[in-house]
């Protein structure tokens, strides 16, 4: 059915036409033009700039041109990774021990030369579980990395003696260390002794009582364990060394990796930020590496090492980074500068792009497309885009608990419809979570059946929707973001006959609400870090940073650590549909739709080509005039 705009709408589009008549003298994007600086629309304002800190498209933009790992992307081809701190690197037959060699020029922008203990650093900065990285489990491949992530002390102990019951793996009740009889049976979230701390250990060793033991454990294992454990606490033995995490500097301008299984496509991975190295002689003088947030990435204070370094930063204006000259390959950077502009709304952005304000928006409302197609063929994009849109169902809340009301509000839902009349911008209706690359295809689980939603809801235990309590959909600010809300709450009415309340919130107190668990229902995207399927399913283990669901299952995480043993990419690929099936049918989240990339980039960008991940290397984009 056509759309019938409202008027705000109409407005906008109307505004933006009238802007094109302009005025005279060169205008904000001819005069950036020949100062070589790229102005970009970037949706929002950044939640910081810490690599280890953040997850979001938004701040990947200016994280990927402020630093650089080993591997840089391909300006025009996909999964093709070229050299950047990593000179040359090469790998054993199974594709499991991996050896980077480090240029000897690579520095960071305040001089300080750059080494393989930089990315040792980083690694174990990110891995440390009291920063709460959202993306630890990114370094999950590395040999021991998990173990170190989870602190598990105990593995170390135990390992002399295989027949040994390991606590992290066997104690699953929580420990009543509080003193307060009326507590519950614990007053620690964690579970297992590897989670204790020195003090608490010493108390469990006075009073075995504390925690409930499995009767596998005899008493005198348990005085062994706790004893052993409060030894290794005391020696300031480093875990990372006591573990074994294998990656290792054997001198500076050498970086070696062992991984659990095989990973042919590790180059790819490292191009992504988590594996990016930091300056510790900067972040420690901020305050602890585990600290969060502090002023190390502040204009003035943040050093980096890749094509460009951070001039300014004024919120909800715009970051400006300019070129580094102490970057190894500066000859090859053709900007000066990069500006970005955090435009939430895309009617907004639209309008300064038509008014020659930006070289390129961050999106490009659905009307507009229509419009842009029209109007400005050339400068429309519409490409390929690796990513899935999804909801995301907080299972730790009543009737989200329920797989039958997860399923049956995804049946409920027309995504044929929500593409044709809302994004309008070739999107596909997802099938699965993965969307389509190469020869992996997601399980085709995911459809529109409204008589089976009624059926699912009703055995659950609300015929007609009645009894169904309400509850609240989260989504983001951005007006595309409001109609597709309102377009599924439409749908869960008509057919499922349930109230579901929207609440839209700015970027920041969006992923706030969303990681607190403060939700019933999330909007939420992905885009792929790496051309893999994993980059999608690997956000679902029980530690995943970027989970959020509440929902954990073994047997998902025991068929995800079987695929990384599995060399074949054919029998790796089985296996990875196999543990993508569990998921879908157990519903945690509500798959949507595939992306399409839709958004306006101004004639005068040059060496900009469309990318799967959109993560174009702002070192090779330049500015030339298409006026002369």
């Amino acid at each position: 059915m056509p759309i019938r705009f409202p008027h705000s709408v109409r407005a906008a589009v109307l505004a933006a036409i009238a802007a094109l008549t302009g005025c005279g003298g060169p205008s904000p994007v001819e005069k950036a033009t020949a100062e070589k600086t790229l102005l970009l629309g970037n949706g929002a304002e950044p939640q910081g700039l810490d690599p280890h800190l953040v997850s979001g498209v938004i701040e990947s933009n200016i994280i990927r041109a402020l630093f650089e790992g080993l591997c840089v992307e391909h300006p025009s081809e996909n999964g093709k990774p070229l050299p950047g701190v990593a000179e040359s690197w090469e790998a054993n037959e199974r594709f499991t021990d991996w050896t980077f060699h480090l240029r000897k020029d690579a520095q960071w922008s305040d001089g300080h030369p750059l080494t393989a203990h930089d990315f040792i650093f980083a690694f174990q900065r990110i891995l440390n579980p009291r920063l709460g990285s959202e993306y630890s489990f990114m370094l999950y491949y590395i040999i021991g990395a998990e173990d170190f992530h989870q602190e598990h002390r105990s593995k170390v102990i135990c390992a002399e003696d295989p027949e040994l019951p390991t606590p992290w793996e066997t104690v699953e009740k929580e420990v009543n260390l509080s003193g307060n009889p009326e507590a519950a049976e614990g007053s620690f979230d964690q579970k297992g002794l590897d989670h204790l701390s020195t003090d608490e250990l010493r108390q469990l060793k006075a009073d075995p009582s504390l925690l409930s033991w499995p009767e596998s454990i005899p008493e005198n294992t348990r005085s062994f364990l706790i004893d052993h454990l409060v030894a290794f606490d005391e020696s300031g033995e480093s875990l990372w060394d006591r573990i074994g995490v294998a990656a290792t500097a054997p001198d500076d301008h050498t970086l070696e990796v062992k991984l659990r299984g095989p990973m042919p496509f590790l180059p790819e991975l490292t191009k992504h930020y988590t594996w990016f190295p930091l300056p510790e002689h900067v972040i420690h003088q901020f305050g602890a590496e585990e600290s969060r947030f502090t002023d190390w990435t502040l204009p003035g204070n943040l050093v980096s090492n890749g094509a460009f370094t951070l001039k300014s930063w004024r919120i909800n204006d715009h970051i400006e980074i300019v070129k580094n000259p102490r970057y190894w390959d500066a000859e090859t950077v053709q900007l000066n500068a990069i500006r970005y502009f955090p435009i939430s709304n895309v009617y907004t952005e639209a309008r300064m792009f038509f008014n020659d304000q930006l070289h390129a928006t961050y999106a490009l409302g659905p009307e507009l497309i229509a419009y842009s197609r029209e109007h400005f063929p050339k400068e429309l994009r519409n490409e390929l885009y690796l990513g899935s849109y999804f909801i995301r169902c907080n299972v730790t809340r009543s009737p989200l608990s329920n797989p039958k009301v997860r399923l049956a509000l995804s049946l409920a839902i027309d995504r044929q419809s929500v593409i044709d009349n809302i994004l309008q911008g070739g999107q596909q209706p997802a099938r699965g979570l993965v969307p389509p690359s190469g020869e992996y295809q997601s399980p085709d689980l995911v459809y529109f059946d409204p008589e089976e939603a009624r059926r699912l809801l009703a055995e659950a235990g609300y015929p007609d929707g009645k009894g169904f309590p309400d509850i609240r959909f989260l989504t983001t600010d951005r007006e595309s973001a409001k109609r597709g809300a309102e377009a599924l709450q439409g749908m869960w009415k008509e057919h499922l006959n349930i109230s579901v309340g929207i609440d839209q919130m700015e970027w920041a107190t969006y992923l706030s609400t969303m990681f607190k668990k403060e939700y019933d229902l999330a909007a939420g995207g992905w885009i792929g870090d790496y051309l893999d399927p994993t980059t999608f399913l690997d956000m679902w283990l029980k530690d995943g940073g970027n989970n959020r669901t509440g929902w954990f299952n073994r047997d998902y995480e025991r068929m995800l650590r079987e695929a990384e043993q599995i060399a074949d990419p054919l029998a790796r690929y089985q296996k990875l549909q196999d543990a993508e099936r569990l998921l879908l049918e157990e519903r945690p989240i509500l798959p949507l739709y595939w992306y399409t990339r839709n958004y306006l980039l101004h004639s005068d960008v040059k060496g900009w080509h469309p990318l799967l991940l959109d993560n174009h290397p702002f070192k090779f984009v330049s500015l030339e005039s298409s006026h002369q």
